[in-house]
């Protein structure tokens, strides 16, 4: 029987099953099927959506960089981001992807007016009086390791906070951290592949 799932990943969780030292895993705060397995991956230090499922033609769809499905991610900077930034950000920034120079594809980018409306993370950034911050939208259709942090850092305004928001058309929207929910690969499909 093929499962659907989706889980809102919390902050310092890693994204698989097996255990790794002292951090939580996916096993400690969801109960699916052995044999279900995460597609693609958030870090450690990253929240938000993420696909859990035993169907390997969906998770080969996913992953195959060709599809470029879209992502969207919600991410708290370091600094007052400038429209130069933005500008980088939108237009590609050079990386380095496994010790070689990478130059990102074009990316959808807007700054936020407001901080949204997202869980609390726990702990909370640590919050310095003297230094602003801003959160960005930011769209990709790939994923490299660690992508959106080199990404921001390489325009000099770091990532304090890193939310996976949207993937294809499934948001975000009033979920809880941690909260797992079940879908029909029809209703998935429809979803992500939007």
């Amino acid at each position: 029987m093929l499962f659907y799932f989706v889980l809102y990943k919390p902050y310092e969780v890693l994204s698989q099953f097996s255990s790794e030292g002292d951090k939580k895993t996916l096993k400690d705060i969801c109960s699916v099927p052995t044999d279900v397995y995460p597609v693609g991956r958030l870090d450690y230090d990253s929240e938000g959506l993420l696909l859990l499922t035993n169907d390997r033609t969906m998770n080969a769809a996913l992953l195959q960089p060709a599809k470029g499905h879209s992502r969207t991610y919600l991410v708290q900077v370091e600094g007052a981001i400038t429209s130069q930034a933005l500008q980088q950000l939108q237009h590609g920034v050079e990386i380095s992807v496994n010790g070689t120079t990478y130059l990102t594809r074009p990316a959808k980018v807007r700054l936020l007016e407001k901080e949204p409306v997202v869980p609390e993370r726990n702990p909370p950034i640590r919050y310095r009086k003297n230094i602003p911050t801003s959160w960005i939208e930011l769209t990709l259709t790939e994923g490299k390791n660690r992508q959106v942090r080199k990404m921001t850092a390489k325009t000099g305004f770091p990532t304090l906070r890193l939310i996976r928001y949207r993937i294809g058309n499934l948001s975000a929207d009033g979920w809880e951290s941690g909260e797992l929910r079940t879908y029909s690969k029809k209703e998935l499909t429809a979803l992500v592949f939007a």
